[in-house]
């Protein structure tokens, strides 16, 4: 009998949690960003109940409402510079066309190895204003047909972000209100020491706001250093590829190259050398600064390694999407965690 009900308590467990799988799988990414900053702001939530005299609905509303606030805030100004550089550019482009210098394929088509190469560069560059005017207004033709044939798509997935962060929002209320009664019933089912439960707990939450800090930090350290980089190099639209840098800084492969190395070939294409070999020594260290100041950031706060941080971002991204750059590193760090623990635990076993 007790073997029944100990497989009969396992189906249903099973089918239950299968059940619950498929209820939830539409909104796993609004449910991973609500844990995420619930975890965050839980410091918050408990300085605000404390200042609320134990009001868990007021202070969990309060901070549910200033969420998209102070995120609105600073992305309508960012995006109001944003759009004036972009506009500012895009009349420079027609005021200015590009013209790019052929005379230095000129004179590597006699070399003996790049000759060929060379020579058709030329060829195939040599354009006139008339021609770099046409290829600019087809390819801007070309891509309003595309967004006007994807227009339906790209409201439904504009309409779709928008109610999963709305559900996001909604999942954040309860999880402030409730998260930490939530978390302690899912702990008392843990069979583990309670000295153990607690070390796990406090090395997720530790992980999880020493990731979040330091990819933040890091995208907007490297951001700021692109901006300044198109700046001293005499380029316009400086903000305009800094917010570009830093969003770009956030991709596991790529990062800011994406930005300033086509930049840096442009500048060398239209013989502004000095530009060029100023981005690109720049360039360069800003991308290597990603691998020293994320760990650095990241381990000052919590025992994360950087294999750890380097693995669950590419990992994290692949599995979860963005919200992978956090999940994957903590993740990676929890299990190093409990091999750890099991690990401990078997060698303070008696041998049989």
């Amino acid at each position: 009998m007790d073997h029944y009900t100990r497989d009969f308590v396992i189906v249903v467990a099973a089918l239950c949690a299968l059940a619950l799988y498929g209820m939830l799988a539409p909104f796993w990414g609004a449910l991973a960003w609500s844990i995420c900053l619930a975890y965050l702001l839980a410091p918050m939530q408990s300085w605000l109940m404390r200042k609320l005299k134990g009001r868990a609905n007021l202070s969990a509303g309060i901070i549910t409402v200033l969420v998209p606030v102070l995120l609105a805030g600073p992305l309508l100004s960012l995006g109001a510079a944003f759009a004036n550089q972009v506009a500012a550019l895009a009349v420079r482009l027609q005021q200015q066309p590009l013209r790019f210098n052929t005379s230095l394929l000129a004179q590597l088509e006699h070399n003996p190895f790049i000759g060929s190469v060379a020579e058709w560069l030329r060829h195939n560059l040599a354009a006139t204003t008339e021609q770099i005017d046409a290829w600019l207004v087809s390819g801007a033709q070309m891509l309003l047909q595309s967004l006007a044939a994807r227009g339906g798509n790209f409201v439904l997935g504009a309409l779709t972000t928008f109610v999963h962060f709305l559900m996001m929002l909604f999942l954040l209320f309860f999880l402030l209100r409730d998260g930490r009664q939530m978390l302690g019933r899912v702990v008392r089912l843990v069979p583990m020491e309670p000295q153990r439960k607690s070390e796990l707990l406090k090395l997720v939450g530790d992980t999880t706001r020493a990731v979040v800090y330091g990819e933040v930090l890091t995208a907007l350290f490297q951001g700021a250093l692109v901006g300044i980089g198109f700046a001293i190099a005499g380029l316009s639209s400086a903000v305009v590829f800094g917010v570009l840098a830093a969003a770009f800084a956030l991709l596991p492969v790529g990062g800011t190259a994406i930005v300033w190395v086509p930049t840096a070939i442009f500048l060398a294409a239209t013989s502004q050398w000095d530009g060029a070999i100023f981005m690109l020594i720049w360039g360069t260290g800003v991308s290597v600064s990603d691998n020293l100041v994320r760990p650095l950031l990241i381990s000052r706060r919590a025992p994360v390694s950087t294999l750890a941080v380097f693995v669950g971002v590419i990992g994290g991204v692949s599995a979860f999407g963005m919200i992978g750059v956090i999940i994957g590193p903590v993740l990676l760090t929890v299990i190093v965690a409990l091999l750890r623990f099991l690990d401990e635990r078997l060698s303070h076993q008696p041998d049989t």
